[in-house]
């Protein structure tokens, strides 16, 4: 029989997988390649597991505020190298640099508790990271003539990306608690992280001396012979007839011309410490693309798409004083599908009340818990929800200019079945009304 779980209950199922997880990776510790010896010719395990654990403990106090992570954090930091560490890349390897910044946060959060002075050397060495990213701290990343930042001559645009995703978000951190970078060479502004995240952006983009976009089809100078083997080999939509893997490989991979399927959108390795490129597809160094490549550019590209303006990251917005009271279903508009309805009950109720609340540097904070179910004898479709008066991060809707409406992975609700979603702000209930729907 066909049923849905509300959003309530699939947060707890994958939180509980997750926390099944950690426990296991922490009873069980060892290098995944350990086990899975084929991988060190490609993947090694170099840095070990210490930071992965503690990046995992961060992300689940993250998403959970489940206390036990941050003590976690606070009680490991020191002995597993997350306070210790004083980092200059960041990376799927080696991903202390994002442990201390995620850590630095809770602490601008005024989270720590009784670990802040443990969370205070995250802090510190979270600013060690963004202080030589911009060459103002007491070691520097190295820099191409032409100013991207160098690490390896493997597929160097990895640490590009991942470590310019980190000075975007800190800089927000920073912004977010009106704070400055301390460097070596003095205060930083929060804007000039962002500044550097956007020169190395631009040059991935084409802004270098070569001109080159290392963005495949990306602007019209981009790397046309990408070591990949699905864009080197011509598409079925061409030529039907059936190519072996060996076939691909001889006839296809091993050609010296432009890749007949464009890779577009992938980020290749790029250019080597001083600026050079060859755009040849077994220079598997400068021409592979990564999907690790591709992540930390998307959420920079979205920060940048945003203006200057920046974002609270650490705190809902300020608003007034708020009267914590049960907000009452408000009336709802007739469906999009009988217009012309006499009926005075609406098919779609909402129920709104708070579930919990805290303080934090003396403001309250209330979470509320919104549940809308379906009292037709039809499927719910096409929902459109206007919600006003909200001043912080709502889950399990998708929003849409003005409007909100099912999560992405649900399209419909069916009759009798109920929906939930949540937010939390500083302020009495939001309105929550149904601006359109359609019943089929």
């Amino acid at each position: 029989m066909p049923f849905l779980l509300s959003t309530y209950y699939i947060h707890i199922l994958i939180f509980g997988f997750c926390f099944q997880l950690f426990d296991f990776a922490n009873k069980y510790r060892g290098k995944y390649d350990s086990s899975i010896t084929v991988a060190q010719k490609y993947y090694r395990s170099v840095s070990g597991y210490n930071d992965e654990l503690l990046w995992a403990a961060a992300w689940l106090y993250q998403a959970s505020n489940n206390q036990y992570y941050l003590n976690y954090l606070g009680k490991n930091g020191d002995s597993m190298g997350g306070t210790g560490w004083a980092m200059t890349e960041f990376g799927w390897d080696v991903k202390y640099a994002g442990v201390q910044t995620l850590v630095a946060k809770f602490l601008m959060q005024g989270k720590a508790g009784m670990h802040a002075p443990v969370f205070e050397r995250y802090h510190q060495k979270a600013e060690h990271f963004m202080c030589s990213l911009i060459g103002k701290g007491t070691r520097n990343v190295q820099k191409t003539p032409g100013g991207l930042m160098f690490r390896q001559r493997w597929n160097n645009m990895q640490f590009v990306t991942s470590a310019s995703f980190l000075a975007t978000v800190y800089s927000d951190y920073l912004a977010s608690s009106r704070g400055t970078l301390k460097c070596a060479a003095g205060n930083v502004a929060p804007t000039q992280l962002l500044s550097f995240a956007k020169s190395q952006v631009d040059y991935l983009l084409g802004d270098n001396p070569r001109g080159t976009s290392y963005m495949v089809g990306y602007g019209n100078n981009f790397p046309r012979q990408v070591h990949h083997r699905g864009s080197s080999i011509v598409s079925i939509k061409v030529d039907s007839k059936f190519i072996a893997c060996r076939q691909g490989y001889a006839a296809w991979y091993t050609r010296k011309a432009s890749d007949p399927n464009i890779l577009t959108g992938a980020v290749v390795g790029g250019p080597d410490a001083y600026d050079n490129f060859a755009d040849e597809r077994d220079n598997y160094e400068q021409t592979e693309p990564a999907t690790y490549n591709n992540a930390p550019l998307l959420g920079i590209l979205a920060r940048l798409g945003s203006g200057h303006s920046g974002y609270n990251q650490l705190l809902p917005e300020a608003v007034p004083v708020p009267k914590p009271v049960a907000a009452k279903p408000k009336a709802e508009p007739k469906a999009k599908s009988t217009p012309n309805s006499a009926t005075t009950s609406s098919p779609i109720s909402i129920q709104q009340k708070m579930t919990t609340s805290w303080n934090e540097k003396g403001r309250t904070y209330y979470r509320y818990s919104i549940v809308m179910t379906n009292k037709s004898s039809k499927t719910l479709k096409d929902l459109k929800l206007s919600i006003s008066k909200l001043y912080g991060p709502i889950w399990g809707l998708t929003k849409s200019g003005n409007s909100y409406g099912f999560p992405i992975y649900l399209n419909s609700l069916p009759a009798g079945k109920s929906l939930e979603f949540v937010y939390i702000h500083a302020a009495s209930p939001a309105d929550v009304s149904v601006s359109s729907y359609n019943l089929a």
